[in-house]
């Protein structure tokens, strides 16, 4: 894989992408009662559509965790694609994840004001998951081109936010993209796990995902995880 060939398309890519997304319509919460929980998790690279193997294992011990309260769970809609070689494909399927988090948490905030949500996601989709706490636009992307960080009253909709093998900012730099920050109003009710043989989130030299980056299924951490998040609701 060529990362740094990434850093090349990053900003015009990260321009139209989020233009488009300016256009498109906000999805409204599902006419279902609502939930008294909501998993909002977005899957790893070249992971099929819904919310992956670590997103399934994670959702499944959160329910376990949730005793009488209902669960529901929404896979973030994005590409997670793999084709990192191309660059623009980078930027495209985490701004796709990016904008269809936001517009579901908001509709969920404002439809469903009493469902408590944790936001979640594995590999890229912690990517995702991570940019869509910010509190700014990331240094280096137009802000007069993207939408505006959530608002803060939103947070208080989002009982915790579960990060899975996240890139390290060594990663993210080496593709060409901004570091991950999450926003000071989720920082307390976020829990970012990263397996310590894990060279995606460890800060290691990057290369392609070892043993370590697919077992927080089986090692325990989505158990912790789902611990976490079921203590704050």
């Amino acid at each position: 894989m060529t990362y740094r060939r990434i850093g090349r398309f990053f900003g015009a890519v990260v321009v139209t992408s989020w233009a488009m997304l300016l256009c498109a319509p906000v999805p409204s919460a599902s006419a279902q009662p609502c939930p008294d929980v909501e998993a909002v998790f977005a899957r790893g690279t070249g992971e099929p559509p819904g919310v992956g193997g670590i997103g399934q294992a994670f959702t499944d011990a959160l329910r376990s965790q949730a005793r009488a309260k209902s669960v529901d769970v929404y896979g973030v809609n994005y590409p997670a694609s793999g084709d990192f070689g191309s660059g623009i494909q980078f930027a495209e399927t985490v701004i796709q994840g990016i904008g269809d988090a936001v517009n579901h948490i908001e509709a969920t905030a404002a439809n469903c004001p009493n469902t408590r949500m944790v936001l979640g996601g594995f590999s890229q989709g912690a990517v995702v998951a991570g940019f869509v706490t910010s509190a700014v636009v990331p240094e280096g992307i137009p802000a007069a081109l993207v939408p505006p960080p959530m608002p803060p009253e939103v947070a208080t909709h989002v009982a915790a936010v579960a990060l899975f093998g996240k890139p390290s900012d060594q990663f993210m730099r080496d593709v060409g993209a901004p570091p991950i920050v999450i926003g000071p109003v989720y920082a307390a009710k976020t829990i970012d796990l990263c397996a310590p043989d894990d060279t995606i989130c460890n800060g290691a030299p990057p290369g392609p995902p070892n043993m370590a980056h697919g077992a927080y299924g089986v090692n325990g951490m989505v158990n912790q995880a789902a611990a976490f998040a079921a203590s704050r609701f």
